[in-house]
């Protein structure tokens, strides 16, 4: 798909009492090469009590893009799912039915200078990217290092399993709100952001898949982003950071369930095209536990190959079954070592 040089670019950001971070935000915006691209940021002001809104008006007349603000009700509980829905929703009232691109970020986040670009070329490839989500002062912070490298190491495994062509050669794990980009006739199809308080941004990711859209999670579209630890919505990094300084001992699930979820998916994707054909449905509902009516029942519903793997094949028997962070490491060394040698 090649893009537009002119098609719109809105960065559609929640914010909560953010007022010492925005300017650093709004500078990071400021420093994307958009080549008159139609760039405009849509900030969703979420309870906001302190001077948010009035000093973004004050800044407005000095930005070379676009603004639009809403603030939203008070006395209103943290629901990162609800906000970010409505800052998106901000963007697509912008474009009015049209097409455009929608760039989704954090107010304590910071964009590297080429993040819209890298999107842009990421978005000719598919429908939604997740871009790499970096933690300033990341090193303090070793034990969270250590779980965004398994569950990198993780990831690969799964591409290497179930290989899709629209997957970055530099792919990674992470799938944040904090960095997604999406075409806007892709988002409006989904449903968009749900109203969760925490993990909309998965769940958008799932979502996605499910409807057969092409989920890539791109490594060159790159997004700084804090280690605080007083996050604006329960269930976020900020309580996971909280968690490990005070000693708990992260737990994964284990990592053979979803080897097999994954090689389950790939023969799924490969039986796509041939399930018209009795045999093909047999031996694939043979693995899954599943009759071939329903195999193909399922496949009816589907629009493509990628929303047929993500519904038909289910959770893993192990998905459950949680081991230690060695353990899991340890587990998936073993399974890159068996996928080496079935590759030789």
């Amino acid at each position: 798909m090649i893009l537009d040089a002119d098609i719109p670019v809105i960065v559609c950001v929640p914010a909560r009492n953010e007022a010492a971070l925005l300017p650093r935000l709004l500078a990071a915006i400021t420093k994307q090469a958009v080549d008159g691209n139609g760039l405009h940021l849509c900030l969703y002001l979420d309870d906001c009590r302190d001077g948010s809104l009035a000093m973004l008006e004050g800044m407005r007349a000095a930005l070379p893009f676009g603004l639009t603000l809403s603030r939203g009700p008070m006395d209103t509980e943290p629901n990162a799912g609800a906000a970010r829905r409505t800052a998106l929703a901000m963007g697509l009232e912008r474009l009015a039915g049209g097409k455009g691109l929608l760039f989704s970020t954090d107010a304590d986040s910071m964009p590297h200078r080429d993040w819209i670009a890298a999107g842009r070329r990421a978005l000719q490839e598919a429908d939604v990217v997740s871009g790499r989500i970096l933690r300033l002062d990341a090193a303090r912070d070793p034990r969270q290092c250590r779980i965004e490298r398994y569950y990198d190491r993780l990831h690969h495994y799964r591409r290497l399993v179930d290989p899709v062509p629209w997957e970055a050669r530099d792919t990674h794990h992470f799938g944040g709100g904090a960095n997604i980009a999406v075409h806007a006739s892709a988002y409006r199809a989904i449903g968009g952001f749900l109203p969760l308080p925490s993990g909309e941004d998965a769940r958008f990711l799932d979502d996605a898949a499910r409807a057969g859209f092409r989920v890539r999670r791109d490594g060159a579209m790159v997004v700084d982003t804090s280690s605080r630890r007083d996050g604006r919505a329960a269930g976020g990094l900020a309580d996971v950071l909280r968690a490990l300084d005070q000693g708990e001992l992260p737990s994964m699930a284990d990592p053979r369930g979803s080897a097999w979820q994954w090689r389950a998916q790939a023969a799924a994707r490969r039986s796509f095209v041939m399930i018209d054909q009795i045999d093909v449905r047999m031996t694939l509902g043979r693995s899954l536990g599943l009759t071939a009516d329903h195999v193909l029942g399922v496949a009816r519903d589907c629009p493509n190959g990628e929303a047929f793997a993500m519904r038909i094949v289910p959770a893993p028997m192990r998905q459950d079954v949680m081991v230690s962070l060695a353990a899991a490491e340890d587990i998936l060394r073993e399974l890159e070592s068996q996928w080496c040698e079935v590759a030789a």
